[in-house]
């Protein structure tokens, strides 16, 4: 039961960040770096893109 509010809260911040990066004000670039960081990075990516990348 943890494990699925916590999957389900991993898959909503990670749609959240996502649509986030994709409707910022970066370069193209940026966006496509972002992505890939948060895609394969799951956790690290999201803790890092919410850290750095939002700034």
């Amino acid at each position: 039961m943890v494990y699925s509010v916590l999957g389900i809260l991993h898959l909503f911040l990670w749609i959240w960040a996502i649509i986030d990066i994709l409707g910022g004000g970066k370069s193209a670039g940026e966006k496509l770096l972002w992505i890939l960081v948060v895609l394969l990075l799951p956790l690290l990516g999201l803790i890092l893109y919410v850290l750095i990348g939002r700034g």
